[in-house]
């Protein structure tokens, strides 16, 4: 069963939202403190967050900022702000969908659905070497093993398994990290491909990635 994490400080209509979600096969969860939020939202491992950027003593865009740097998890902007802007930061910062209040229940449905479709579809034939790779929660997992990646690490391995068999080049794998707004420079580069070769030695991936000297890396 899907888990979706409610932040909405609206009391009714977080219940409604809940019992609403519940009906329809999902597991609904109302968080009610909104202090430090970023690692309690990462904690509980949900499958999605709708996420209203008008909270008591927090910013939902901020939140959404701050958990797009860990994670990938879908996120839909719940709001009363109907505001072109605002969707347009919203959606540039992350977010993988906006819908204004009042909303219709099946509206709201259709896109939580539509979003979990695309992940499945995404994620279905993303197997490699027995690991399967889980967008949606920036992890790799091999039977009842599971590493979780920095958002950086995930990127480099992602383009690295898009590139399978093809020598990548550190200029283009940083090129990518930038196009998506992760800046790092080449010692940091360094540093994320160390990471991440300790990382997913854990699930039995061991000298999968290649140093060519004066070339790039290579995903055997």
């Amino acid at each position: 069963m899907q888990k979706i994490v409610i932040l909405e400080d609206d009391n009714i209509l977080s219940q409604e939202l809940k019992e609403l979600l519940e009906n329809n096969g999902y597991q609904a969860m109302v968080l009610t403190n909104f202090e430090n939020l970023v690692p309690s939202i990462l904690k509980i491992n949900a499958d999605m967050i709708l996420l209203d950027i008008n909270l008591p003593n927090a910013n939902g865009e901020f939140i959404l900022k701050e958990i797009r740097k860990k994670s990938n998890i879908p996120i839909i902007m719940v709001t009363s702000r109907d505001n072109d802007a605002d969707e347009v930061r919203s959606m540039t910062l992350g977010a993988d969908d906006y819908i204004t209040k009042p909303y219709h229940p099946t509206i709201l449905l259709l896109r939580i659905e539509a979003i979990f479709k695309r992940i499945h579809k995404e994620n279905e034939k993303t197997v490699y070497k027995e690991v399967e790779i889980d967008r949606n929660r920036s992890l790799i997992k091999r039977k009842d093993k599971q590493v979780i990646l920095s958002k950086n690490e995930f990127l480099i391995f992602d383009f690295l398994l898009k590139n399978q068999g093809k020598i990548v080049s550190r200029d283009e794998i940083i090129s990518f990290l930038w196009d998506s707004e992760e800046f790092v420079d080449d010692n940091t580069l360094t540093v994320n491909i160390a990471r991440l070769r300790n990382k997913i030695e854990e699930v039995g991936l061991k000298e999968v990635i290649q140093t060519r000297r004066g070339q790039g890396y290579l995903l055997i």
